[in-house]
């Protein structure tokens, strides 16, 4: 199954953000093992960077680039992705965007702790939680 993981589930690990720590984790768990196919939209690789940069230091960010340029996916938008994002008529351009990009890709899921962002999305999106639950996880 191919996934696409919005940067919220990646800072939840990151960051060790509770009571979300735990599903987020296991979801990469599961990517690193190969268990799904997960990709990462590449404009949130740079937005990880920077949030991790500023909330902690370069070293940090860096290794957390790293691990993640190692283990998942990450996916570029292309021109169509934009055009495409647009017709969604979603509130957030960036989550209209992952939603465009999930689609050209074939993912089956969008994973997100922000489902209701997605509503209009042709993806649909589950939080980890649910994707653990409906996968038997």
């Amino acid at each position: 199954m191919k996934v696409m993981l919005d940067l919220n589930v990646l800072l939840d690990v990151i960051q060790k953000r509770e009571p979300h720590f735990a599903a987020s984790a296991e979801i990469l768990a599961l990517a690193t093992r190969g268990k799904v196919k997960a990709l990462v939209p590449s404009h949130c690789l740079t937005t990880l960077y920077f949030i991790i940069a500023k909330h902690a230091d370069r070293p940090t960010a860096e290794k957390a680039v790293d691990w993640i340029l190692s283990k998942l996916n990450i996916q570029p938008a292309i021109h169509s992705d934009y055009l495409r994002a647009r017709t969604f008529g979603m509130k957030d351009f960036e989550d209209a965007v992952v939603a465009a990009i999930s689609e050209s890709s074939h993912c089956q899921t969008i994973i997100t702790r922000n489902v209701t962002d997605f509503e209009k999305s042709p993806i649909p999106a589950l939080t980890p939680e649910e994707f653990l639950v409906e996968n038997g996880n």
